[in-house]
């Protein structure tokens, strides 16, 4: 079975809460690490100034979390590291490098990368040049500070670079360095058509970090909410003897904003019989 303490926390659908409220919440449902997500007012990278980052230390530390990676916002947000505009490239490089620092701050194993996205209207080879480029300068600023990497595809609709697991193999083996690992996303999965056992064939012991999600395919949305059979992706993942970590990731302004404790219990209520709690004994 995968083990409780290969799951872990993040703040997903926490936005409109303070982040001492979250990070009580968190360590409340068992959790001692957590996916951080950089979105404001939480710590993202417009405001995260140090006296900001010195005060989410100190909360972490209130409550016995740290923090396995570091994950800017940066699909839905101006930042976007592939661009075909230079000056919002250039920028947006810039904001990822100080997210290397924040992430060596809190101590973060890993900080989290998606591919962005090109001009519609221009090749896609030349997005991807500059997405393999973007995210080159990114990895060496993080490797310089003892951080490594996760790389995570995108659906369509949020990138016209890198959609499925082939494509993400071709983006990973063209990066410099050995230290970008990689992020399976269930959703992602679903809506391009690729398997648990896909990933595990491209990437092996590479796949680093699961999120947990269901949909209808798309969607982020509480286990039950939508049609993926999260039971069997749980087994698939236990069959290949994943070794990383897992989180939730119900996303949205929605419901789930508004109760996030609500429906992250009832993820953890169904992905109780998948893992074995011996390891807390």
């Amino acid at each position: 079975m995968l083990k409780r303490k290969q799951l872990i926390g993040a703040n997903f659908s926490f936005q409109h809460h303070p982040f001492r409220w979250t990070a009580e919440k968190l360590s409340a449902m068992g959790f001692d690490r957590m996916e951080f997500w950089g979105i404001a007012p939480h710590l993202d990278l417009f405001h995260g100034n140090r006296a900001r980052l010195a005060e989410v230390k100190s909360i972490l530390a209130d409550n016995g979390l740290t923090v396995r990676c570091f994950t800017p916002e940066q699909v839905l947000y101006p930042i976007n590291i592939a661009s075909g505009d230079g000056a919002y490239r250039e920028a947006s490089v810039e904001r990822f490098m100080r997210a290397a620092d924040i992430s060596a701050e809190l101590g973060a194993t890993y900080l989290f990368l998606t591919p962005g996205r090109g001009f519609e209207c221009e090749s896609r080879q030349t997005a991807w040049e500059h997405s393999v480029a973007s995210i080159n300068r990114i990895a060496a600023r993080a490797r310089s500070l003892g951080v490594s990497c996760l790389l995570e595809p995108l659906q369509r609709l949020e990138s016209n670079i890198v959609t499925n697991a082939d494509e993400l193999h071709t983006l990973w083996r063209a990066l410099d360095g050995d230290d970008v690992d990689v992020v399976l996303d269930l959703v992602a999965m679903a809506t391009a058509g690729d398997s648990v056992g896909g990933y595990f064939e491209r990437f092996g012991k590479r796949v680093a970090h699961v999120h947990v999600v269901d949909g209808t395919p798309a969607g982020h949305l509480a286990w039950g909410d939508g049609s993926l059979p999260l039971d069997h992706h749980l087994g698939q993942l236990r069959a290949q003897g994943f070794a990383g970590t897992l989180t939730f990731e119900p996303f949205g302004n929605g419901s789930y904003a508004l109760d996030p404790v609500s429906a992250w219990r009832r993820c953890l209520d169904a992905i109780a019989p998948h893992l074995d709690r011996a390891d807390e004994e």
